[in-house]
């Protein structure tokens, strides 16, 4: 028996081990399996958060304002007929960020405005034109640098304002160095600085409210400790915004409970001095600080400046039926998709989801997600649709118009069973399932951010969603459904929806101004450049304008520059010579590949430098604007003589050309005509006058383009030493080879200015219309432009101090004439 004991024992062990062995394989083959099955299987769903829901809160309200309110007080209106509807934003820099956030808003709303650094001593821009206010609103970056104004700007700031009821808005930022404490200089009001906040509310008595809606108290902490709040017992300051301290912060100063609301926007009624204020305890990083400024500005400017309560939505849904297994609509989300709507049409009239598809991938999913699609065409008639490509391919990518028009016909034919509607209205597309920083960040970007930003600011919000948005954790209409609570929790703005075609035609009617395109430089954008035809190049625009004005010279240096070997400027026009006259007249609705067809490909696009002479643009209203759209880093060259000599030049020119006007009327009855005048007559004395207003023109340019890419010549100086004058242009585009234009021109004494230098003793000169002599102007004449001209002088003169630019020797002449006159 022991014997076979010690036979059997072996085999039983080894027949153990093999179990063993094999129950570890099974276990790491199951294993195996259970990863590969979790690793491709779609993911579970993770609970979002419900919608908003009501505005109330559950917070307690504490203790209102430290003083009941005032009964609403009206605005004094700004003197309407005599203030430009323009802002004033004194900024820090012009790279500060609040100073940008106030300019983004001002931008977004299509409001006017005019930026200057906060001035020094005796500094202060120009604020009025004869009788009339150029500024209907001033804004200050920096509180204090209004209020510690030397006494001689205050009080020219201050008399603008209470004559002309101009208001101000300013913002006070603390800062480790700030006082905890301080009276603000020559007001009765008290600062308290550098605070932690909580809790905030919205003052139902401010009189400024109109946007935002007073809603009960919002818990929780204010973004940062450097807080601002504001103390008076003055009457002339009404609450706007309060908060309560966090619980670590000591008491304010004075009788007021820890959980009192205190101010940190306060209205100044102008009980004190006649001029209505703003004051904010903070930038506007806090998203309710942009609500209360967009109605501040509202209101100090008697709703001038002011945005409508009615916004539009349309919320597309791209790619239906293209998304790929695993992520396409089933029945269960296109249920939830009409739920939601429903819920919507709740809170905005007629709400409906624009859905764009794809015909082609209709039934290419799952045999859940092909049941979704049928139950979207089951319910077709309670959405709006438009049509992609049957197979979801971009257009620009069809080489052969056969083919593109085949696959337009499919998508027609698979599109007769919907009801759809076409947009021509696009806004960016944001992919809410990747969303940057998460799902807070989201809901940071609703409740008060971005996507509530865009609604509050723009009449007419599209916003482009994908299908995965729906199906999946269907995120999107948690989005749009908190986002429309949100809205109406804190705003009046009266939601509301049309169709595509119908919601385009109310955005033209709203702004006629945006039917004519802008052009913009596709190689700017990768995804511009990417659906650009690849035998398309953007080294064909070119790399400098000389706007002008005419009859200051720049014709000749269009002639000068084309000496430079690594200058070459455009091809003539049949109809214009020299000049394009692209940005400003029915040539710019050719678009840009007419545009660029005016221009050879350079052989080297770093060193060569193409440009445009078409001195129509200096005065132009829109050139500005477009140009810095599709030549943003172009650089800006103009010339100045003296207006009253541009002008008498310009009217010989219209004489010499036939001109019935200039050759009927003298130059003295062209420059004095009366409004009444006859319209051949004010339209010749509109270009003799107008194009010689430089400081205003200039600021427009300015608006555009930064001052380092602006040059501005002396008229006066390129006529008598060009070479000097081209020189200084070399530098300033930064030009190599260094041309030396003393072995290039030479004065010709015949004509009377500088020509091409030719072998021989020869010269080459421009045409016999160049140079023309005519007798000298009249006194009369003279006298009458420099006293008209004078004020804009002297705005020329600060505006080239403020750039750092040299004085023109014909100004300066100009502003002694007239201190002695």
């Amino acid at each position: 028996m022991l014997k076979l004991w010690r036979v059997v024992r072996p085999a039983r062990q080894l027949e153990l081990h093999r179990l063993i062995l094999l129950l570890i394989a099974f276990s790491l083959g199951s294993m195996g399996f259970l990863a590969y099955y979790v690793s491709t299987s779609p993911k579970a769903k993770e609970p979002l958060p419900l919608p908003l829901g009501d505005c109330s809160s559950s917070g307690a309200a504490g203790p209102g304002p430290v003083r009941p309110p005032v009964p609403p007080r009206p605005p004094r209106p700004p003197e309407t007929a005599r203030t430009e509807p323009v802002v004033l934003v004194f900024v820090e820099s012009a790279y500060s960020q609040l100073g940008q956030e106030i300019v983004a808003i001002l931008e977004s709303s299509r409001f006017r405005y005019s930026t200057e650094l906060a001035p020094g001593r005796g500094d202060m821009p120009t604020l009025t034109d004869d009788t009339r206010g150029r500024y209907i609103l001033v804004i200050y970056e920096n509180l204090l640098k209004y209020v510690n104004l030397d006494a001689w700007s205050r009080e020219l700031l201050d008399r603008y304002c209470v004559e002309y009821g101009v208001g101000i808005i300013g913002f006070f930022r603390a800062h480790e160095h700030s006082l905890l404490s301080a009276q603000l200089k020559g007001f009765p009001l008290f600062l308290y600085s550098n605070l932690g906040l909580r809790d905030y509310q919205v003052n139902p008595s401010a009189p400024l409210l109109h946007l935002t809606r007073p809603s009960r108290l919002e818990p929780g902490p204010l973004p940062g400790d450097d807080w601002t709040i504001f103390q008076s017992n003055h009457s002339t300051y009404e609450p706007v915004l309060l908060a309560s301290l966090q619980s670590a912060e000591p008491p304010v100063p004075g009788p007021v409970p820890r959980r009192a609301r205190l101010p940190t926007v306060v209205q100044d009624l102008g009980l004190h001095d006649g001029i209505q204020r703003v004051l904010f305890g903070h930038g506007l990083s806090f998203w309710l600080h942009k609500l209360v400024f967009v109605d501040a500005v509202a209101y100090l400017t008697g709703k001038r400046l002011c945005l409508d309560l009615d916004r539009y939505i349309l919320v597309d849904i791209d790619d239906i039926f293209v998304g790929k297994e695993g992520t396409r609509m089933k029945v269960a989300d296109v249920e939830a998709l009409l739920t939601t709507q429903n819920k919507l049409r709740t809170l905005v009239p007629n709400f409906t989801f624009n859905l764009g598809f794809s015909g082609k991938f209709y039934h290419t999913g799952t045999e859940e997600e092909d049941a979704g699609d049928d139950m979207l065409l089951k319910h077709r008639k309670e959405f709006w649709w438009f049509p992609h490509m049957w197979s979801h391919m971009q257009p620009h990518l069809f080489h052969n118009r056969s083919v593109l028009a085949d696959q337009m016909r499919l998508n027609k034919q698979f599109a007769l069973v919907l009801p759809r509607q076409t947009c021509g209205l696009f806004t960016h597309t944001i992919f809410y399932n990747e969303y940057p920083g998460g799902s807070r960040e989201l809901d940071r970007s609703i409740r008060g951010g971005e996507l509530f930003l865009t609604v509050l600011l723009n009449p007419i919000s599209i916003f482009m969603t994908h299908l995965s948005n729906y199906g999946n954790d269907r995120l999107g209409l948690y989005t749009f459904e908190s986002l429309v609570r949100f809205l109406q929790c804190w705003t009046r703005l009266r939601l509301q929806t049309l169709p595509p075609v119908p919601l385009a035609q109310k955005y033209f009617e709203l702004f006629p101004q945006e039917r004519s395109p802008l052009w913009q430089n596709p190689c700017d954008d990768k995804r511009h450049k990417d659906i650009w035809s690849k035998e398309k190049t953007c080294d064909r625009l070119p790399k400098f304008l000389i706007v002008g004005p005419q009859k200051t010279g720049t014709t000749a240096i269009h002639f000068f520059l084309s000496l430079h070997p690594a200058v070459t400027s455009s091809f003539p026009s049949p109809s214009t010579f020299e000049e394009i006259q692209f940005f400003n007249g029915p040539n710019y609705h050719k678009g840009i590949d007419w545009y660029m067809d005016f221009f050879p490909v350079p052989s080297n696009a770093s060193t060569d430098f193409l440009f445009e002479k078409s001195a129509t643009y200096f005065d132009s209203e829109v050139v500005p604007r477009r140009g810095a759209a599709l030549l943003p880093r172009a650089k800006i060259i103009t010339v100045l003589t003296n207006p009253a000599d541009r002008a008498y030049s310009w009217y010989q020119h219209q004489r010499a050309h036939g001109d019935p006007a200039a050759l009927n009327y003298t130059f003295y009855q062209v420059i004095s005509a009366s409004s009444q005048a006859p319209l051949a007559l004010r339209s010749l004395q509109n270009r003799c006058l107008v194009p010689g207003y430089y400081s205003t023109h200039l600021q427009r340019w300015l608006t555009y383009y930064p001052s380092g890419q602006l040059l501005i010549m002396d008229g006066k100086e390129l006529r008598i030493n060009p070479v000097a004058s081209m020189e200084s242009i070399q530098k300033f585009l930064g030009i190599t080879p260094f041309l030396n234009y003393t072995r290039k021109l030479r004065f010709d004494e015949i004509k009377g200015f500088w020509c091409q230098r030719l072998g021989g003793g020869k010269t080459h000169c421009l045409g016999k219309s160049k140079g023309r002599r005519y007798p000298d102007m009249d006194t009369e004449s003279r006298l009458f432009l420099t006293d008209f001209f004078r004020n804009h002088n002297l705005e020329l003169s600060k505006l080239l101090s403020r750039l750092g630019q040299p004085v023109p020797s014909w100004l300066q002449e100009e502003l002694q004439h007239s201190n002695l006159g």
